[in-house]
């Protein structure tokens, strides 16, 4: 039977960018839009318009800007009361990992009866935290707490990242911890590649030859591998992939992502190396899709990941994948298209595995598709999944 008014929920979350999340966000937000079952609005805790603002607004979300720091903790706590109150929400979901506990402690008085935290981001983020002031430790320490107590639910991207973060998978006493996978749309990547390698290799002015490497992934703070700000290890991707030009001139190297601190570090490194022409950085790209489709390889050697979306998606793609064993296993759909190694491995055994992995056969893109949509990650199974969560009475 159908419910009598839509489902009302309020996202909270940083703000509306490139994010593996926000994406999904966006991929359910337009998925909902055509029915009457769910409505979705935003709070955007970084008080930031992002790139799909625009568009969240024309499919019927309304999004507040509640900038959440320390200086305006009063002002945030009366605003985020108001919007719930205002907004009858049915349930509420925190994408905001331990400072979710502190955002539902603030709206108490006003929160709606299913309360959702979910876990997104590497544990080294929280680590790096930690490391920086006793106030942060404990700051995040009583999160996690708060979150034990006024979450019916916490959700994680993966087994791995729950359990990391403290949470058991599959504990069923409040609050209830799953996974919940992000999802997307499978047609938008699974399509016949031939075209979009045309058009890509004409873009860049490459020859018809050219073997091509796909990084996807926000360029690293840091260059040095432990540094917490180091996370989808940008600079080792790059040296693995200068490694593997030197065994065959053919390889070229697209790096999209945002970054704007790192790009003229690296440029210049690149310039000196003498490879402009091969190994570019080209900013955060809305056709990730048809630079996969183009793509000999995608290569993801991450030292953290929630998930790591971008694996299943090029999965969905027929696009073999380089990743590194930091990456939890559970983005592993079709097995025969990804190969992983770990992060001690020297450059040169990095760059043989891309040069020997993009030249193995790929299966045919409707297995592909079939796999991925009868997965957790097909967006009609990640919403479905999200509704029933939404519609819990759990108190």
């Amino acid at each position: 039977m159908k419910p009598e008014r839509p489902i009302r929920v309020l996202q909270i979350i940083d703000s509306l960018g490139m994010g593996g999340a926000e994406t999904w966000l966006m991929e359910v937000l337009r998925l909902w839009s055509k029915s009457e079952t769910v409505r979705m609005d935003f709070l955007m805790t970084s008080g930031n318009r992002g790139v799909f603002d625009d568009e969240a607004e024309q499919l019927g979300a309304q999004i507040h800007y509640v900038r959440y720091e320390r200086a305006h903790l009063p002002r945030f706590a009366k605003e985020f009361r108001r919007i719930m109150r205002d907004g009858q929400y049915d349930a509420i979901h925190d994408h905001a990992d331990y400072a979710s506990g502190w955002h539902f402690l603030m709206g108490a008085s006003a929160l709606p009866p299913v309360r959702v935290t979910h876990v997104h981001n590497p544990w080294l983020h929280i680590e790096a935290n930690y490391a920086v002031s006793f106030s942060r430790r404990l700051t995040t320490i009583v999160g996690k707490r708060l979150v034990r107590q006024l979450a019916t639910h916490v959700c994680g991207t993966s087994e791995e990242i729950l359990r990391r973060y403290g949470f058991q998978p599959a504990q069923a006493r409040r609050p209830k911890v799953s996974v919940v996978h992000c999802g997307f749309d499978i047609e938008k990547f699974n399509r016949s590649r031939e075209s979009d390698r045309q058009s890509v290799l004409r873009e860049f002015r490459w020859p018809e030859e050219a073997r091509v490497v796909l990084f996807a992934g926000r360029l690293d703070r840091a260059m040095e591998f432990e540094h917490p700000q180091n996370h989808k290890n940008s600079w080792f991707a790059l040296n693995a992939v200068r490694a593997a030009v030197e065994r065959q001139p053919s390889v070229r190297f697209l790096m999209a992502g945002a970054g704007e601190h790192s790009r003229q570090d690296l440029e210049s490194r690149i310039e000196s190396w003498g490879l402009k022409d091969n190994l570019r950085l080209i900013g955060v790209r809305k056709d990730i899709d048809r630079l996969m489709r183009a793509a000999d390889v995608l290569f993801f050697p991450s030292r953290q990941e929630g998930l790591g979306m971008v694996a299943v998606e090029a999965q969905a793609a027929g696009l073999p994948v380089l990743a590194s064993t930091a990456v939890p296993r559970e983005c592993v759909v079709i097995p025969e298209l990804y190969s992983a190694l770990a992060l001690d491995e020297p450059i040169e055994l990095w760059a043989a595995a891309l040069l020997q992995i993009m030249t193995k056969p790929r299966p045919p893109l409707e297995l592909c598709r079939r796999a991925l949509e009868s997965s957790p990650f097909s967006i009609a199974n990640s919403a479905r999944r999200l509704e029933e969560i939404y519609s819990s009475t759990q108190q």
